[in-house]
């Protein structure tokens, strides 16, 4: 059975590298006095847009399709106030930040195996026959340990969070993948010993770093993709 929690690691990183070739073009034209580009175009609402394109590029699930969005929005809000097009005031804004992140919440509390973190969450989880994890941490930790016969993979994000996965009581048959997604935050994976682990992610201003002994043989691998932005991914048994 094919994993529905493959990334589309190629797609994303194609959008990203044409992204940020977009901005530096930008960037060098505004530089040369030939297109005036710098009050619209600034390194934070940029920085949203890209993160929040990356991410919907790179997730499986609905809930980072929604957070994706959010961060797009938020960008082009900033980049529409920058040129003078709307008036984005902070203060009467806020609440709706507030709101979203409420609807948010219901969204994840309706789907059951799914789990959430904005102030922090500590336990044991068993997964059962589905071995899949939705782990999603923002502004605050998520320490759990989950255990299942057959995990297979998933989809962790951390937002100017961190989130500690532990699977030493986990066990995989043959191949999983997790996609990680790591913003001004950073994820921390441990793996049984007879795990090979396989890093394919993308570091942006951070790091993916492994601490494993090689196991014996390669009869199961866990393949690690995604990207730390300004964040970092760690991965040890």
């Amino acid at each position: 059975m094919q994993n529905k929690f493959q990334p589309k690691g190629v797609t994303s990183q194609v959008v990203l590298g044409l992204m940020v070739i977009f901005v530096g073009l930008l960037f060098l034209l505004d530089n040369l006095d030939i297109l005036d580009t710098r009050r619209a175009v600034s390194f934070w609402p940029m920085l949203f847009i890209i993160v929040g394109t990356v991410k919907l590029c790179d997730t499986q699930t609905r809930g980072g399709q929604l957070m994706g969005t959010g961060f797009i929005g938020l960008g082009v809000l900033i980049m529409l106030d920058r040129m003078d097009i709307i008036d984005f005031n902070w203060r009467v804004l806020w609440p709706l930040f507030f709101i979203g992140f409420g609807v948010y919440t219901l969204y994840r509390a309706r789907t059951g195996r799914r789990m959430m973190s904005i102030d922090g969450a500590k336990g044991e989880a068993d997964l059962g026959g589905d071995g899949v994890v939705d782990i999603t941490a923002i502004l605050g930790g998520f320490d759990r340990r989950v255990f299942t016969p057959n995990f297979r993979g998933g989809e962790i994000t951390a937002v100017m969070g961190g989130c500690a996965l532990d699977l030493r009581n986990s066990s995989i048959q043959g191949e999983a993948v997790v996609n990680v997604f790591a913003f001004w935050g950073g994820v921390t994976l441990k793996v049984p010993p007879d795990w090979t682990v396989i890093l394919d992610g993308t570091p942006i201003m951070g790091g993916f770093e492994e601490k494993t002994i090689a196991p014996p043989d390669n009869s199961k691998r866990l393949v690690v993709r995604g990207y730390a932005i300004m964040g970092g991914v760690e991965i040890r048994n």
